[in-house]
């Protein structure tokens, strides 16, 4: 699976998804696009999964038209997310295109 990392979210995530293929934003020099021009340029280059912790995606993007899927991470602080990393592999595993899934995490703190 093809997967594309969105600026806000840790590079730290990377290694929990072994045997996928993960590139970031900025690898792709797509660090300045925004929203649906991001979605668009993932497509096109055939990304399957987008992960963001931009909470506010879902309400500005009609998702369900999307050939991607998303996942979304309820934070960025690195401390909360590795702890569950194996959270966010599922939810690579289980995404599908024009679909959403939410990931979130045990102790916000």
């Amino acid at each position: 699976m093809r997967i594309l990392l969105d600026n806000c979210t840790p590079r730290g995530v990377i290694p929990a998804l072994q045997g996928h293929e993960v590139k970031e934003c900025r690898s792709q020099g797509w660090d300045r696009l925004r929203n649906g021009d991001l979605l668009r340029a993932a497509e096109a280059a055939g990304f399957d999964v987008f992960i963001t912790t931009y909470q506010s995606l879902p309400q500005q993007q009609n998702l369900r038209s999307r050939g991607i899927a998303v996942v979304i991470l309820e934070s960025n602080r690195w401390r909360i997310i590795r702890q569950d990393l194996p959270r966010i592999l599922t939810a690579v595993e289980r995404a599908q295109p024009g679909k959403l899934i939410q990931v979130t995490f045990g102790d916000k703190e």
